[in-house]
């Protein structure tokens, strides 16, 4: 893995053939591929309080998910609507969304900017019980200044909340908030504050073939790097590998059953299946990883693989 990477970013930076720099665009997922995302991403334990608080503002919301569930701390209801998204049945998806944007409408975008950027600098994930920013991947973090150094323009694009990760890229990847691609809620001006808030509905979300087309709407150009964990990256691996320069894909294989990364190929069979056929390069965590987080919590693995 290491090997194609490297020999990837040195045909398409050297020689007759090598790439101009504004063209070397690099696309990243976030949630599974630069940090962690299980049991539950960091933006699900987000959202958990804040319909815990609202339940205990208003009591009468308990007798509903998903505020019920929130105040129990029981995350089944969560992971099923989940699964069920992953399958295809949006039926759980549609209440989850509707109460996720019941968080922040009419919200300022810098009051919501604020409350992520208090939750992020105390937050614990729930298993590992470090701060959420320490659960980030160690070698996808040197894969970013890699490429970096290499000349490339980085740029994460993910299914999670594009307002609720901004508040922190920069400070934990390195990535500045404007490289930030990720779903929205509708946002509206308020010409008596001049304050940007957001409205009460989903204006997209950024999964599978929305990706691509986000992808263009923002940089402008095709990447020529994709990194992604999940069938919802799929077609971000493929935009890269497509176009008239020669293209990388990587994608990040969930299978270490040692350390403290769980192994699961939930969300990822699809495209697990067809990684060979479709030129993506696997990065087994058990095999290619030496160490996992930019910590020390089982982390380590003392046989460097190559």
């Amino acid at each position: 893995m290491k090997t194609a990477i490297l020999r990837f970013v040195e045909s398409a930076t050297t020689g007759p053939s090598a790439i101009p720099v504004e063209e070397r665009i690099a696309v990243f997922d976030n949630d599974g591929t630069l940090w962690t995302e299980r049991p539950l991403p960091a933006q699900v334990g987000f959202i958990v309080e804040q319909w815990s608080a609202m339940a205990a503002a208003d009591p009468a919301l308990t007798a509903h998910e998903p505020y019920r569930s929130a105040v129990r701390g029981d995350f089944s209801w969560l992971a099923s609507a989940l699964r069920k998204h992953l399958a295809g049945d949006d039926t759980d998806l549609h209440i989850l969304i509707g109460a996720i944007t019941r968080i922040t409408e009419g919200m300022g975008v810098a009051d919501y900017a604020a409350s992520v950027a208090e939750f992020a600098a105390r937050a614990e994930h729930p298993v590992l019980r470090r701060p959420y920013a320490e659960t980030v991947y160690r070698p996808m973090l040197e894969l970013l200044r890699y490429l970096e150094r290499a000349g490339f323009t980085c740029y994460i694009v993910s299914g999670g909340d594009r307002d609720f990760m901004r508040p922190f890229t920069e400070r934990i990847y390195g990535i500045p908030p404007e490289r930030v691609i990720g779903s929205a809620v509708g946002l509206r001006y308020d010409d008596a504050t001049t304050e940007v808030r957001y409205g009460p509905s989903f204006s997209f979300m950024d999964d599978g073939a929305e990706k691509p087309a986000r992808i263009w709407s923002r940089v402008g150009r095709r990447p020529i790097f994709a990194a992604g964990n999940s069938d919802g990256d799929a077609q971000m691996l493929d935009y890269a590998l497509g176009g008239a320069r020669p293209g990388f894909a990587l994608l990040v294989h969930h299978d270490d059953t040692e350390r403290d990364d769980p192994a699961y190929d939930t969300g990822a069979e699809t495209v697990l299946a067809c990684a060979a056929d479709r030129g993506y390069t696997v990065a087994s965590i058990a095999r290619d990883w030496t160490d996992i987080w930019i910590g020390n919590t089982r982390n380590h693995r003392e046989t460097r693989a190559t």
